[in-house]
């Protein structure tokens, strides 16, 4: 059986073309961006993939422990780099998001009794409240 350069990249980093193809679109975005977009950009590109093979995808990559998923109040998921830790607050009346400048958890040790046996491939930390503009909508609606 013939070794296909394909087939060498797919064997050295266990990743398939479809899936280092996902990374790459994640890792060229500079912000959190969904399945859909993913697949577009892909389709842009030139490659032939269904948006639920991309979904299957970001999953495996999600499981290796390569990309992380933030799911809005709208239901919808975001999707980035775990090399990325950004970490959120989002307004759940209009959706507003904002970064936080540093993980205010990066340090924290967790507790080695409970962690024994389970291997941390990342974390996530999202607040949710309301913006400024929201609370004061709210405010006045109230009166």
């Amino acid at each position: 059986m013939r070794v296909t350069p394909q087939r060498m990249v797919e064997q050295s980093t266990g990743l398939t073309s479809r899936q280092q193809n996902i990374l790459e679109q994640l890792n060229n975005c500079s912000d959190e961006i969904s399945g859909q977009q993913i697949h577009r950009k892909l389709i842009d590109a030139s490659y032939n993939i269904g948006l639920t093979t991309v979904y299957r995808h970001l999953r495996v990559l999600q499981q290796k422990g390569l990309v992380r998923c933030r799911n809005l109040p709208t239901g919808e998921a975001l999707y980035s780099p775990v090399n990325r830790d950004h970490h959120h607050l989002t307004c759940v009346d209009c959706g507003q998001t904002l970064v936080l400048k540093s993980c205010p958890i990066k340090n924290i040790e967790l507790p080695k009794a409970q962690t024994k046996d389970f291997e941390l491939l990342f974390h996530t930390l999202e607040f949710f409240g309301l913006c400024k503009s929201c609370h004061q909508r709210q405010k006045v609606a109230k009166t």
